[in-house]
């Protein structure tokens, strides 16, 4: 069975890639797609000037976390398969937590890309579907999930809310969707999130990786990752 230490990615990974793209552009604003608005974390750190647009599913939970975020200048919540982006028109789009809970999540990721300018990066952070505390959580009965919600995740965060886990929600899934669109990713780490540390979560992981024969192990749930859309004109267009 894994160890169920902690593996944390650098904090400051995101911080450093936002840095250097800054530096790129000599210091103008970034517009930032704040992809899954249900988390209210930092999406450019203080010393950026950035414009911050939201997009989500539209339901009651993200609705009511959504509106409470003071960090975003809109909000667009809807169906994120023909939700109104423009091609071409963020350096950033920030994907927090949310591929992992929703229906059509390639063609979701996508339209998110297309959105991307050439040089742009996406920010990416999902629960890992081949990990233990994934195969739990997308076990889960519908009928569970809500009274056991606050005892799963511990963070405060606001649910339950779906556990879709299509395939693109693994390493492999996202490696292989780079690959196919000419994408170099840049930074690719793992961490165990506070769900998967709790006395609740410990237990029900463990016993996966255990039934499993480690093939869904408990040594991580989270996957982060920094993925770059090509600048070179020459590169497949996107």
């Amino acid at each position: 069975m894994s160890d169920l230490r902690p593996v944390a990615p650098r904090r400051d990974v995101f911080d450093q890639r936002l840095r250097e793209l800054w530096a790129e552009q000599l210091g103008r604003r970034l517009d930032v797609l704040v992809a899954g608005c249900l988390r209210d974390e930092a999406a450019a750190p203080d010393w950026i000037e950035a414009r911050l647009t939201g997009i989500d599913e539209d339901l009651p939970v993200i609705r009511s976390a959504a509106a409470e975020r003071a960090d975003l200048s809109t909000c667009v919540l809807g169906d994120l398969r023909s939700a109104p982006i423009r091609p071409r028109s963020f350096d950033v789009v920030r994907v927090s937590f949310l591929l992992e809970r929703i229906h059509h999540a390639e063609l979701v990721l996508d339209r998110l890309l297309q959105a991307l300018r050439p040089g742009g990066l996406i920010l990416l952070r999902m629960r890992d579907r081949r990990s233990a505390y994934g195969l739990c959580d997308r076990l889960t009965p519908g009928w569970l999930r809500r009274p056991l919600w606050r005892h799963l995740v511990a963070d405060g965060t606001p649910g339950p809310l779906p556990a879709v886990y299509e395939p693109l929600t693994s390493r492999d899934g996202i490696h292989a969707f780079c690959l196919s669109r000419g994408l170099m990713i840049t930074d690719d780490e793992t961490a165990t999130s506070a769900p998967a540390m709790n006395a609740f979560g410990r237990g029900a992981v463990a016993l996966a990786d255990r039934l499993t024969r480690g093939r869904c192990p408990s040594a991580h749930d989270e996957i982060t990752m920094v993925i770059k859309k090509p600048q070179n004109h020459f590169a497949r267009l996107i």
